[in-house]
């Protein structure tokens, strides 16, 4: 869950890997650090955000064409400068940066102070780098071979990069568990946890894959071969990323922006795979695997956040349109419970990052039993995308917010698009019917744009909210899942304790939190149980609630009975989570504005969770 860049050229490598870390910042913020080769090793760390490193570090000449960069998120130790990568060996030679967990670091840790060597910081990453230096001095052999003997000791997950003083024209990357891409560009390397740090200088890019291992060297061809020194041949792609995507483009904050580029994102995920006119909606990356996911027994859904939340829209979709069984796992919870998966069920993984380790983990233990996996992520060459039979990209773009909103209304719509195929495919529904659904979801990026029109309201009804402890989200059917994610918005980024609740349920508990300074959040469109919405609502009123309702357009039943009012277009049933979902991220922005918050990078958390 941490950012890793490295350089090797012929720049000044301090300025590509400032800017690298701050692309890379959404991934880890406890504390930063860079090492460079200049006039020795050297090494520089701060607690805190890339701004603090920055500042520590300006006035400073440094001129170095080869260094590395960490930003990170907190395992082994409290964020403090100690614990902050890069870590150096005991001999001050080596200096090595890390993303995952050494899960037996301890072990190797008691062996080396055992053997004379002493530790100034918490973490697992500086036991590797003693232990490098440790074979390589025992072993009399050369840096490469060292690093690949001690990858062969470590249990985990890591993507490390290797910098020495003794080797000032050589870095050392490998992978296991965590993501790494090196991009090529004129006689010089690049080295990231993903593209954003040199999408300018280069669109050549290796991905590398599980137990990886890469040496490049100056004026030399990059050296690819896995840790059981086998040598591949490195396969080169272009890189699919402009550079305007990673900038906020006029907005406060990312997450406003990508907010606002739903319209856009929603219909990129449909692009080239639904054309209402003729009738079709096809998945290329599906189509021969259709017949698989249509006689699945079940299908069985894993993800983790709001990926898990757009998995249980899908679990209503499916269901109700292709008339499959589905089950909504949490990744974190699938692997350790023993699952009953045969060769006969479907699983499908979702991932924004596609890097998810937990989720990585139900994939790896769906293989080992037979079941057919496929991904939807929004990273192309990313882990879940390798490890799945096949799969879909949403084509979101990146998101650099670590809460997700562009990417959760993505999901949705390729699980929309899936199920509507199997649908098309199994006769479930009538064709007269499935033309309308798939004319209105062509229709739904526009009503999206119509949403984000009540951007100003919503802002003023985050001054009346911004001081309130604790919300309250409600909603049935396809919106039970739109209320858990709404409330976790408000979590992630304002702080504010918020629970989701399918509305029949406040009655058998939460009812007893209601008086007159919770505010209740009911997503009432006028489309599926509306009634039963409706007396929920009249069941916090009677106990003195606020009531905000996200309602359709024109509804004066709920309009009269709630405290204020958020509007959304009319839509089919199964498609209003697009359009519900867009007022709650909205509204969690603006509290979390008011209240002072870190929008982008909300405390504790990172965007890419590569550690179980």
């Amino acid at each position: 869950m941490c950012g890793i860049v490295a350089y090797l050229g012929s720049r000044e490598a301090y300025p590509i890997l400032i800017n690298g870390l701050h692309r890379l910042e959404y991934r880890g913020y406890d504390s930063a650090g860079i090492a460079l080769l200049d006039g020795g090793l050297q090494v520089y760390k701060a607690k805190g955000k890339v701004s603090t490193l920055e500042h520590k570090i300006n006035g400073r000449k440094l001129h170095s064409h080869i260094g590395v960069g960490h930003t990170r998120w907190a395992t082994h130790g409290e964020p403090n400068t100690s614990n902050a990568h890069p870590h150096k060996s005991n001999n001050q030679k080596l200096a090595i940066i890390h993303n995952g967990i050494i899960e037996n670091y301890d072990v190797l840790k008691r062996a080396l102070i055992e053997r004379g060597y002493h530790f100034d910081s918490e973490t697992d990453t500086e036991v590797l780098a003693n232990l490098i230096e440790d074979i390589q001095k025992n072993e009399q052999t050369d840096l490469e071979e060292a690093v690949r003997i001690a990858l062969n000791q470590v249990t985990g997950a890591y993507a490390i990069v290797v910098l020495s003083e003794e080797d000032p024209d050589m870095l050392i990357a490998a992978r296991k568990g965590s993501p790494l891409v090196v991009g090529i560009g004129d006689n010089e390397f690049f080295i990231a946890s993903d593209a954003t740090p040199f999408v300018e200088y280069t669109k050549s890019v290796i991905f590398l894959e599980e137990e990886d291992m890469v040496i490049i060297r100056r004026g030399e061809d990059i050296k690819l071969k896995t840790i059981k020194n086998k040598v591949k041949t490195p396969y080169v792609e272009a890189l699919e990323m402009d550079l305007c995507e990673l900038e906020k483009g006029g907005f406060d904050h990312f997450m406003l922006k990508e907010i606002f580029e739903q319209p856009r994102s929603i219909k990129d995920s449909m692009r080239g795979r639904l054309n209402a006119e003729s009738g079709i909606v096809s998945l290329g990356g599906i189509i021969d695997y259709e017949q698989k996911i249509l006689h699945a027994e079940r299908i069985i859904i894993v993800a983790c956040g709001t990926s898990w939340h757009a998995g249980l829209v899908g679990e209503y979709l499916f269901e109700d349109l292709a008339r499959i069984p589905v089950e909504v796992e949490y990744a974190s919870e699938f692997r350790y419970r023993n699952p009953i998966i045969s060769e006969k069920d479907v699983v499908i993984a979702i991932s924004q990052s596609g890097e998810t380790a937990d989720t990585l983990a139900a994939i790896n233990l769906a293989k080992e039993k037979g079941a057919t996996i496929i991904g939807i992520c929004n990273v192309v060459g990313s882990s879940i995308a390798r490890a799945t039979d096949a799969g879909s990209y949403t084509h979101a773009g990146p998101e650099i917010g670590v809460a997700s909103t562009k990417a959760f209304t993505a999901q949705v719509t390729i699980l929309t698009l899936m199920a509507l195929r199997m649908a098309q495919l199994k006769g479930t529904i009538p064709v007269s019917k499935w033309r309308e659904l798939l004319f209105e979801l062509e229709s739904i990026p526009g009503k999206v744009e119509r949403t984000l029109a009540n951007g100003e309201l919503i802002k003023q009804l985050a001054y009346e909210f911004k001081d309130v402890r604790n919300f309250l989200y409600l909603g049935r059917g396809y919106n039970f899942p739109v209320a858990l994610e709404g409330a976790l918005k408000l979590k992630e980024i304002s702080y504010i304790h918020a629970e989701g609740y399918p509305a029949a349920e406040m009655k058998h508990g939460p009812i007893a939190l209601i008086d007159n300074e919770m505010p209740v959040v009911f997503i009432a469109p006028s489309k599926g149980i509306y009634d039963k919405v409706v007396s929920n609502i009249q069941e916090v009123k009677a106990r003195n609630g606020k009531v905000i309702a996200v309602v359709t357009e024109g509804d004066e039943v709920v309009r009269g009975m709630a405290d204020y009012v958020i509007e959304i277009p009319e839509t089919e049933e199964i498609f209003t989570p697009l359009l519900a979902t867009i007022p709650l991220q909205i509204l969690a922005y603006h509290i979390a504005v008011l209240r002072g918050c870190h929008v982008d990078q909300p405390r504790n958390l990172a965007k890419s969770v590569t550690v179980e």
